[in-house]
């Protein structure tokens, strides 16, 4: 993945949300509790309804009552497990005969995920990254699916942990992997990384403006065992401090989405998503900042459209393939930003897979 040149830009950037890596300040204990986004409208979305049926008490709990599921058939695929939010409702208006899959790298996730999945036989569960999305389930024997959701970016759980290394707010290694049983934590990789490159990447991956004098800062510490150390010197060279937003902020989103090949995965993702959804099929993606929206954005757009850069400047643009339908997108309410304020910068974007035939070298 390149990195950026670290020069200025003339225009404002982009609102980055920082309810990914900021804790909730007015709350002082662990609450591992996960509020899923835009939860009704992505099961909706993927399902291909404008709505699901009025739940009763029953309700995200993996129900089949007649009365409250749409009993549809098929094959989906949830590529972001998290706590299961999304997985559980979607199952309450599934079939006895469909199946989900479901991915996430978080060994914890997995956990979660494991025992909905032994209690429920429609679920299969894969522990790995969403970008190995066609291999995997190839695997198991599947080549095509009527529906994909994804969820993207970082979970409450995880924040909220400390021991996780996400949060500047309470203490932990500085760790950030998504899965812990691999890969190279953020302390380890700022031990050998340089300036230059740490300031790319702050820049690159968190939009922020100050990276080169925060690099310099961080690159000073004598060791990076402590999260609350290391935000307390990205504060301290910081020059220029928002209301309501930590210092931090902007530098521990990079430096996550960085290690975790976040913004890389989510391009293999979406690409995937074209040969391996069926005619009809539904994509649901779900973001929280202008990195990750704008992938997709621009990505259904394409798509959609059958417009690409590369066609641009040609005198003939040739034909190119329309992958999905118009793009929708769809952003939470004023009840539900209030009820979890984690939701205010969230978008939905949905698309159906057109009949067109896959195309592999006319695919970007």
């Amino acid at each position: 993945m390149s990195l950026l040149n670290n020069k200025p830009e003339k225009k404002p950037l982009s609102n980055v949300n920082h309810s990914e890596t900021a804790d909730d300040t007015h709350s002082d204990e662990l609450s591992f509790v996960h509020d899923a986004v835009l939860l009704p409208e992505t099961v909706a979305a993927v399902l291909g309804v404008k709505s699901l049926p009025k739940q009763t008490s029953s309700e995200g709990k993996g129900s089949n009552d007649d009365q409250n599921s749409l009993k549809a058939s098929g094959i989906y695929v949830d590529a972001t497990f998290g706590r299961g939010g999304h997985s559980r409702l979607l199952l309450s208006q599934l079939a006895d005969d469909a199946q989900l899959i479901v991915f996430d790298k978080d060994p914890t996730a997995i956990s979660v995920a494991q025992e909905l999945a032994s209690a429920d036989s429609r679920v299969t569960v894969v522990h790995d990254s969403f970008a190995t999305l066609t291999d995997s389930l190839v695997a198991m024997g599947i080549t095509e699916v009527d529906g994909l959701m994804a969820d993207l970016g970082i979970s409450s759980p995880q924040i909220d942990d400390g021991s996780r290394g996400f949060s500047f707010m309470r203490d932990g290694a500085v760790d950030m992997r998504m899965d812990t049983s691999r890969g190279q934590s953020v302390a380890e990789w700022l031990e050998t990384v340089d300036d230059e490159t740490l300031a790319n990447v702050l820049y690159e991956f968190g939009e922020e403006r100050h990276s080169r004098r925060i690099a310099r800062a961080i690159k000073q510490m004598e060791c990076y065992e402590s999260t609350l150390e290391l935000a307390e010197v990205i504060k301290v060279a910081h020059p220029n401090w928002q209301r309501g937003k930590h210092p931090a902020t902007q530098s521990f989103q990079a430096m996550r989405i960085f290690i975790n090949n976040e913004l890389g995965d989510v391009d293999v993702f979406l690409e995937q998503s074209i040969p391996i959804l069926k005619s009809g099929g539904q994509l649901a993606v779900i973001s929280f900042h202008s990195l990750e929206d704008r992938r997709i954005k621009q990505f259904l757009q394409r798509h959609s459209k059958g417009q690409y850069p590369e066609d641009e400047n040609l005198p003939m643009p040739p034909n190119r393939p329309r992958y999905f339908s118009k793009p929708k997108r769809v952003g939470p309410s004023k009840a539900e930003t209030s009820q979890n304020p984690r939701a205010r910068s969230a978008w939905l974007r949905m698309a159906t897979r057109t009949d067109t035939v896959y195309e592999q070298k006319t695919a970007l």
